[in-house]
């Protein structure tokens, strides 16, 4: 860690806004990845180029599924979102957010919620619609990001080669 450190002391992070003008965040969730079967969330959120919020955080339960895992990762980081978006429209922008997952179940769950919950997901406690909740009620939106696009990749799983050096120049907006 300090070699990689001391041999890229040299990089900078620059941020642009697009012209779109668009809170975009990335969260994904890795599942059962720790030592005691836990899921870990990687979020990533930009406004154009260069990341202005990361975080990655080993979750606090279990879950039986990536897609759960990835619901509680969604959750997880809400207030974050929901913090970001109240804070600009204070200071006068009224900026839309978009929420890109690579988990397509996960995204129905989020969208409708309890009416698009099956067998394998009637189990998930009713605290997690708090986001198809936030969804309805604040307009955010839920995109699908393939999964090798997926910036949220950068704070859940070990990236070698090519794909680190990637979301590493996107991250930091190098040219």
């Amino acid at each position: 860690m300090m070699r990689y450190l001391q041999a890229t002391r040299s990089l900078v992070r620059t941020l642009e806004a697009d012209k779109m003008l668009v809170i975009k965040w990335y969260i994904d969730g890795a599942h059962a990845v720790h030592h005691d079967m836990k899921g870990h969330t990687g979020a990533v959120m930009t406004m154009g180029k260069g990341s202005v919020y990361s975080s990655s955080s080993k979750q606090k339960i279990n879950t039986m599924s990536s897609t759960k895992t990835e619901l509680i990762g969604v959750n997880d980081k809400m207030g974050q979102i929901l913090w970001t978006k109240y804070f600009l429209e204070a200071q006068g922008y009224n900026v839309p957010t978009v929420l890109f997952q690579d988990n397509k179940s996960t995204m129905l769950l989020e969208k409708h919620g309890r009416s698009s919950s099956t067998k394998r997901t009637r189990h998930i406690n009713i605290r997690y619609f708090f986001i198809t909740d936030c969804i309805q009620r604040e307009g955010l939106s839920v995109e699908y990001c393939p999964t090798d696009d997926m910036l949220g990749d950068f704070g859940t799983k070990p990236l070698q080669g090519k794909k680190f050096f990637d979301f590493r120049r996107q991250l930091l907006n190098e040219d």
